[in-house]
């Protein structure tokens, strides 16, 4: 079986935690993940100042979603910035289009309303963004609906790199996982 590969966008300001536990948990279970720089940028910062490098910048749009298995999008106060960025948008749409699975946590999942893709679909998000999410889920880590899986900050950013694993490879990679880092 071909090893599988996430493209994770990364932007300045963006909740660390959110970013490295898919970052690490999807690596661990033998994922390909490709860290793409929003503004091309090496090294990009997060909200509390640690800097992660870049695998490179985001792929040219029209390859995309090419290659890749899964779209993660870590959240934070990046995501009002990417909200205003049509290729963002278009990208996510590729991959909703590709029927592929699309990760978004915390306020994340407010770039998949702005591609058009939460209406009648079960979904969570970070409380601070619920104003713009009427229909967001309090009481469940992590919710999949189809191809989305969503999950509310960065203290579930673990159980939502687990739903990731299990979604893209298995539920016995994901819980070997879960096994190896003691959860």
């Amino acid at each position: 079986m071909p090893q599988k590969s996430a493209l994770l966008l990364l932007a300045n300001g963006f909740e660390e935690l959110e970013a490295v536990a898919p970052i690490d948990i999807l690596r661990r279970a033998g994922v390909s993940v490709n860290i793409a720089s929003v503004d091309g940028a090496p090294l990009v910062r997060g909200r509390c100042g640690l800097a992660i490098q870049a695998d490179g910048p985001v792929p040219d749009l029209a390859t995309l979603p090419q290659g890749y298995d899964l779209l993660v999008l870590p959240g934070g106060p990046a995501v009002p910035a990417l909200r205003k960025q049509p290729v963002i948008i278009e990208i996510i749409r590729k991959f909703a289009a590709a029927g592929l699975p699309i990760g978004a946590i915390c306020a994340a999942p407010l770039l998949l309303k702005d591609a058009g893709l939460l209406d009648g679909r079960r979904h969570t998000a970070h409380d601070s963004v619920w104003d713009e999410l009427p229909g967001a889920i309090g009481g469940e880590r992590v919710v999949q609906d189809g191809n989305l899986i969503t999950s509310r900050g960065a203290g579930t950013a673990v159980d939502f790199a687990l739903a990731l694993v299990a979604r893209i490879t298995s539920s016995a990679s994901s819980g070997q996982v879960a096994k190896d880092i003691m959860v």
